[in-house]
């Protein structure tokens, strides 16, 4: 301790001693914070900053134009558009208040009159107590207690006089309710004594109620959620092991102040983890962080930070986002639409509208089954069904009742794989893949021969698709549960080998592809599984409804996504209509999908081909046309590309003959399919020598005893 200050006149202080000893000094509040916080202490309560800083960095920016200014007229009211909507949600709330209150307004009268009986006597027990002046027994009581006569007569004559002319006002009080009752009763019209009565009412019933027995019930309900601040946020992050707060360089910060989002469904912050930690890993504890908030899972969302691994934004909604559905589609408007322009697809988790752009794109969407995926789909359809100028190919391998009104604007259609008055639907899936092949193949070529000034890019613009002299319309091909045309046999091979060229090559000639699968791991095997596989992965957009287990969620959304945080086996069974969409944007959000049932659909639909036969674009199948596929004749096709003096050809050689001279039907044929479709009518597949090298083939001999056979039965 330091030495008292000693007397200056005292010549034998020891000041070097004293000065020396300053060091021991005690600094009684770092003392006090380090008794209250403690080096092994664990509450969360503490400062986060060295120093406080001013203001703070908001999570999402406000919104601001290219100056960096926030609008002087907020969004909502910026555009006539957005005006009439803000009208409508105002109106649409207070006329849902009305009829609400005005269903349960005899309810509320029969209340009011009766909590207006007891404000009487509670009004009239007020007004005696007034009059008595009861406020003023204890201080007489006082005086009394203190043996002061003097003080307590003081205190007597005042109350006296209080009394006095609060009787006098009281009695005036009520000479006005005996006299002017009754003249008001005769005197007055009858919408005056309703308002009068109303009032008097309402105000006796507002004396006479309890506090906590409200007579209006509310018509809206404020939710309840549980507030989260940085303490909560840094509990749960260090429980889920993402850091500890007492190690060096292994504490949470914060990269942003804790605010409500824009949408005022949540709370959102930016996370800072400790040197080392990954965004993975934050992912990967996303539910041990929604134990830590006591919060369920379904409500914490965490969303990657480009600028450093280590960083995310936390936003933890105030309630499930996803237990709503979004409402029905806008198209129930029945207004053209242009494919152009992206298509309503739904909200994200926070309520922002989701949009899909249709062109250049192929969509892949898969999940269990029940989950929505060909409502998913078939919105997408909806939306190009109202472009007259969009031609429509649909294809349905599991022959739902869900796609057959598309009969209605199709060029091309297929429901299911039984035969119908309109042939095998396999043949007809087959026919159109070659002819769309063939037509994308023919563009390319077009558009290349086209002038720069037409076509700038050497690509489908909105001119040229429109314009019918070109004749190079948008085409959109949505095939459902097109797992199905992989497991046909032989026909599949062909199939299959369209398919994976259309995905591959289409989209870029104006050609997309919408393909809804419940089988993402692939069926059949050999070179068809291998090509499901091919042509599954070539979709640059996915959308994966909820599925059985992470790995099928990759399968659906693309590798990679378990590891960037997206798994839709996490998706509750509940949640119908409820997909991670990726691919489609920069972000990949949790979309709620508009609903758009098989009503709603057909009433679409009826309007999308009103406006094609206005249009003038009706085509195909829609328009009555006859497509049934032209039969080809094998045997003799097969006998056509042997050469004169051939004694036979080997099945590779027949089937890139075939390829060549017949490309309309035989482009894709394999040694595989022709040799299973020849070796059907009795031909043996025997070796052929070519070149000194024998394989196998067939003799011209024994497929004109095929031929022969043929024709004699």
């Amino acid at each position: 301790m330091v030495p008292q200050n000693p007397n200056p006149d005292d010549k034998n202080f020891d000041w070097t001693a004293a000065e020396a000893d300053v060091k021991n000094v005690v600094d009684l509040g770092e003392a006090r914070t380090r008794r209250t916080t403690g080096a092994g202490d664990t509450h969360f309560e503490v400062t986060l900053d060295e120093s406080p800083t001013v203001g703070g960095m908001p999570v999402d920016p406000p919104p601001s134009g290219a100056a960096g200014r926030v609008p002087i007229v907020p969004v909502g009211w910026s555009s006539w558009p957005n005006i009439k909507h803000n009208i409508r949600q105002t109106l649409a709330v207070f006329g849902y208040r009305c009829g609400f209150h005005a269903l349960r307004s005899p309810k509320y009268a029969i209340l009011a009159a009766f909590w207006a009986v007891v404000g009487v006597f509670r009004l009239a027990g007020r007004q005696i107590r007034w009059w008595w002046v009861t406020e003023q027994y204890a201080l007489r009581q006082g005086t009394a207690d203190a043996n002061d006569p003097a003080m307590w007569l003081k205190l007597h004559r005042e109350v006296k006089a209080t009394r006095m002319w609060r009787f006098i006002v009281l009695a005036a009080e009520v000479l006005t309710v005996v006299i002017g009752g009754p003249i008001l009763w005769v005197t007055a019209p009858w919408w005056a004594l309703a308002l009068v009565a109303t009032a008097v009412v309402t105000f006796l019933a507002h004396i006479g109620r309890p506090d906590d027995r409200p007579i209006i019930t509310p018509a809206t309900v404020a939710g309840r959620f549980r507030r989260v601040n940085p303490d909560i946020i840094l509990r749960a992050y260090y429980a889920a092991g993402l850091g500890h707060p007492d190690k060096p360089h292994q504490q949470i910060s914060f990269g942003s102040t804790m605010a409500r989002d824009p949408s005022g469904t949540g709370s959102q912050v930016s996370i800072d983890l400790p040197y080392g930690k990954t965004f993975d890993e934050a992912v990967k504890a996303r539910g041990a962080i929604a134990s830590g908030l006591d919060v369920a899972i379904s409500q914490v969302f965490i969303t990657r930070d480009f600028s450093s691994h280590r960083r995310h934004t936390l936003w933890v909604a105030d309630r499930d986002p996803l237990s709503a559905g979004a409402g029905r589609t806008p198209l129930l408007r029945c207004k053209a639409t242009d494919v152009w322009q992206p298509a309503p697809f739904g909200l994200d988790e926070r309520g922002n509208k989701v949009m899909v752009d249709l062109l250049w794109n192929s969509i892949l969407i898969g999940a269990q089954p029940r989950q929505g995926k060909t409502f998913a789909a078939r919105l997408l359809a909806l939306y190009a069904a109202l472009d007259p100028y969009v031609k429509l190919t649909v294809l349905d391998g599991g022959g739902k009742p869900d796609w057959r009104k598309f009969s209605l604007v199709a060029d091309r259609c297929a429901f299911g794989l039984a035969m119908t008055r309109d042939g095998d639907p396999a043949e007809i899936v087959l026919e159109a893949l070659r002819e769309i092949k063939a037509d994308v193949q023919d563009r390319y070529e077009r558009l290349s021969k086209l002038p720069v000034d037409v076509c700038p890019e050497g690509k489908l613009t909105r001119e040229i698709a429109r314009d019918p002299k070109y004749k190079m319309p948008v085409r959109l091909v949505f095939l459902d549960e097109f797992q199905e045309y992989f497991d046909l046999g032989e026909i599949s091979k062909e199939i299959a080998s369209l398919l994976v060229y259309l995905v591959k090559v289409a989209p870029a000639a104006g050609v997309g592809f919408v393909d809804a699968t419940q089988r993402p791991s692939g069926i059949g095997s050999g070179q068809v599984a291998q090509q499901f596989v091919s042509f599954r992965d070539n979709h640059q957009v996915r959308f994966s409804l909820r599925t059985g287990s992470w790995q099928v969620s990759d399968l659906v959304l693309g590798s990679g996504a378990y590891s960037e945080g997206h798994d839709s086996s996490t998706l509750l069974p509940s949640y119908k209509g409820v997909g991670i969409l990726r691919g489609a944007s920069d972000a990949t959000p949790t979309v709620r999908t508009y609903l758009a049932d098989a009503d709603d659909a057909e009433k679409i639909l009826t309007a999308a081909r009103a406006l094609r036969e206005a249009a003038g674009t009706l085509t195909g199948m829609a328009a009555g046309e006859d497509i049934a596929r032209v039969a080809r004749d094998v045997l003799a096709d097969v006998r056509a590309v042997i050469e004169r003096g051939e004694t036979g050809a080997q099945w590779e050689e027949i089937a890139s003959r075939l390829g060549e001279r017949l490309p309309e039907a035989y482009a894709d044929t394999t040694a595989e399919s022709i040799s299973a479709q020849v070796r059907a009518f009795g031909v043996r597949s025997v070796d052929v020598k070519r070149n000194g090298k024998a394989l196998k083939g067939a003799k011209t001999d024994d497929i004109d005893a095929a031929i022969g056979r043929r024709k004699a039965a």
